[in-house]
């Protein structure tokens, strides 16, 4: 039985959220043709200036996620899952995490972006009550807005 513990990062993470990013978006980079933006975040400066948590099991960094405040509202920027470790729950429980942490912060919708060719990405926010709202040209990447309300 795995037991899963989210709890926030530490700089001393950055590596481990680095490599667990890596992990999960790398099979995109033929798709889009460039490597996704998470790939090329600087963790440690993530850890340091936003909300960044992880989700470990046995001390193995198997999830993170990236959080922030925006002039648009509550950002899930990064939502990342060591592939190992898909279909295990740890998507679901960061998830659910970054819709507690938006209403704690009195937020009333949470918003994430996604690349166009991530269509896998965009049902699966759908499912969950994402919708759609814009699609925009940003970095040389056609990204896909979606929003939740939490109301």
């Amino acid at each position: 039985m795995m037991t899963f513990a989210l709890r926030p990062a530490i700089v001393a993470d950055a590596p481990a959220v680095q490599a667990c990013v890596r992990k999960a978006f790398s099979h995109y980079i033929e798709r889009i043709g460039m490597k996704p933006a998470p790939m090329e975040m600087d963790y440690a400066h993530e850890i340091r200036e936003h909300q960044v948590f992880v989700v470990e099991d046995a001390g193995q960094v198997v999830g993170s996620l990236v959080l922030g405040i925006t002039d648009e509202g509550f950002l899930l920027d990064v939502i990342a899952v060591d592939p190992s470790w898909w279909g295990k729950g740890v998507g679901h429980i960061m998830l659910e995490h970054a819709e507690t942490e938006a209403k704690r912060q009195g937020f009333d919708s949470i918003y994430l972006f996604t690349h166009e060719k991530m269509t896998e990405n965009q049902a699966l926010y759908k499912k969950i009550g994402y919708a759609e709202y814009d699609r925009r040209l940003e970095d040389g990447r056609r990204r896909v807005y979606m929003r939740k309300s939490l109301k």
